[in-house]
């Protein structure tokens, strides 16, 4: 349902001519019927509109809407409500955080069900972690049988305590190392377990959670959230947005592209679904998205797949995981890109990109884009101008950057200069596609944009000054960052789609990424399809 809708008195952010606009040169925008209908000096709106409803922008910048493209709802619906031990530097530490949270529950009455925390990450500890360290520590709160799960910051490993051990994991057929810790499919069992809330429940918080997004000015996502439910999170997001459903109220207003998992694939066409197609009359703004597909690990369990091995590991696993042989990794790509599905090839490691550039070539064409390499985070130089000569869309997580690096440093020594290549990318004519991968990083554009051009974390002081740029000749420049982020488009112009979000400050003018990500500037509106989905500080009217 288009709405018609006119922004009065605003700026067009524009990168060729950054904060041009200050002292006048306001202008209207009129959206009407899906797209940006017309732009034209402030006072001169085109003869005969009649919008629904009229903003007043009063001088904010204008600029398209922004997307996630590679968002797991569920998770980080829930993660905002779990225990964060993302700051642990040690086991101990982690231990100590879990004992401090049990108590509290235990003294207010809320501690039943398992203790569930995330965003560890273990690759620099110098303790190692133990099932008997989160047995103590519900022990010390009184309570030794409550299951304590600590899920890893990138998703890829879990630790369990004893009791989580026999009553998470086991009924699953899942069995933790003698350290507790469950790795890739075990470790994805795991969070599906945990992730069975009832359907209300989790609907609402993904709702909140896609409001919150709004907030800072995201108009899609892509879900690649991993789900037991029959038919996957394409079934799941059919339910939402359908007629038992709350339509646009699921989605917070906002587009939602639902991906599938190989093992869902076959649920999905035989339901009569195909990529790109709306799953419901009710919401047209909720799409199936991608199939997405796993070949590999992580950096922090060292399990990326990579050309060269790990520092001081040797024999099976030294180079990491490669979860897809070749062959049918090639056989699921075409199965789904015969239903209609882009293929989204998960490859972190330079040899899993490697094997993921190989299948999508094999693959070949479909409407100019093969498919997309989601991460990319380690590539070999030779495989660089490939993504271009292939047609594969880098979907990149640069916030990743700012906790990878260090790590990196340690597990990719020597390689690192390849690391998080966006410059290299774009040089070479690569698309870039910008997400966060949350909860391993949070839902916010603003802070993707900063981690790629600055290459450091604005939130973060070290001796009260930043921590200088990681290998800044990968920066890209904040126009091609938020173009990115915004499916290519830089500036709102007419015929655009009526996705746009305004702002307090020139995006394109220097340190307001970081303004904003830091709380000093705000996004004003979101629009999506021509409809309000946030509107802060800004005047509101009927025509």
């Amino acid at each position: 349902m288009s709405t018609s809708l006119l922004l009065r008195r605003c700026r067009l952010a524009d990168p060729a001519r950054p904060s041009r606009r200050r002292d006048g040169g306001l202008v209207d925008v009129l959206l009407a019927g899906g797209a940006v209908a017309s732009t034209s000096p402030t006072g001169t709106t085109t003869p005969g509109a009649t919008p629904d409803r009229v903003v007043d922008l009063d001088g904010r910048w204008l600029l398209p809407g922004l997307w996630d493209e590679h968002v797991h709802l569920g998770q980080w619906a829930q993660v905002r409500r779990r225990l964060d031990v993302s700051t642990a530097t040690t086991a101990a530490a982690a231990a100590a955080a879990v004992a401090q949270r049990a108590a509290s529950e235990r003294g207010t009455g809320s501690g039943a069900g398992a203790l569930v925390g995330y965003g560890f990450r273990d690759g620099l500890w110098l303790d190692a972690p133990s099932p008997a360290l989160l047995d103590r520590a519900v022990l010390s709160a009184g309570d030794a049988q409550r299951p304590v799960v600590l899920v890893s910051g990138d998703l890829h490993c879990a630790w369990l305590s004893s009791a989580a051990a026999q009553q998470v994991a086991a009924p699953l057929g899942v069995v933790p190392d003698e350290q507790g810790l469950v790795r890739e499919e075990a470790a994805f069992a795991v969070q599906r377990a945990l992730g069975r809330v009832g359907e209300a429940e989790l609907d609402a918080a993904v709702a909140e959670a896609l409001a919150e997004a709004a907030t800072r000015g995201v108009v899609g996502v892509v879900d690649l959230e991993m789900t037991d439910t029959a038919g996957g999170t394409v079934a799941v997001w059919q339910r939402r947005a359908g007629s038992e459903g709350t339509g646009r109220a699921a989605s917070a207003g906002l587009r939602v592209e639902a991906g599938t998992y190989p093992q869902h694939l076959e649920d999905v066409l035989a339901s009569g679904v195909l990529g790109a197609v709306p799953l419901s009359g009710s919401s047209p703004l909720v799409v199936a998205g991608p199939l997405k597909v796993i070949t590999d690990g992580s950096l922090n369990t060292r399990t990326a797949c990579c050309l060269e091995p790990y520092p001081g590991r040797t024999g099976p696993g030294s180079h990491g995981e490669l979860t897809w042989p070749p062959e049918q990794l090639l056989e699921q790509l075409r199965r789904g890109r015969a239903g209609g599905f882009l293929p989204a090839v998960h490859a972190i490691g330079d040899a899993a990109v490697r094997t993921a550039l190989d299948a999508l070539e094999a693959v070949g064409p479909a409407g100019g884009v093969r498919g997309r390499i989601e991460h990319a985070q380690l590539v070999a130089d030779d495989d660089v101008p490939r993504f271009a000569a292939l047609g594969v869309v880098a979907s990149v997580q640069p916030a990743h950057l700012l906790d990878d690096r260090d790590v990196a440093e340690v597990h990719w020594r020597g390689r690192t200069g390849r690391a998080f290549p966006l410059r290299a990318l774009l040089d070479a004519g690569a698309r870039l596609a910008m997400g966060s991968d949350a909860p391993v990083a949070a839902l916010d554009p603003w802070l993707a944009v900063v981690a790629a051009v600055d290459r450091t974390d604005p939130r973060t002081l070290a001796d009260g000054h930043p921590r200088p740029p990681w290998h800044p000749e990968q920066a890209i420049t904040t126009a091609e960052a938020l173009a990115a982020s915004a499916r290519g488009r830089s500036v709102v112009a007419v015929g655009g789609v009526a996705d746009v979000v305004a702002l307090d400050a020139d995006p394109f003018a220097g340190g307001t990424a970081a303004a904003v990500v830091r709380g000093e500037a705000r996004v004003s509106l979101t629009v999506v399809d021509g409809a309000v989905v946030h509107a802060d500080g800004v005047a509101t009217e009927s025509w």
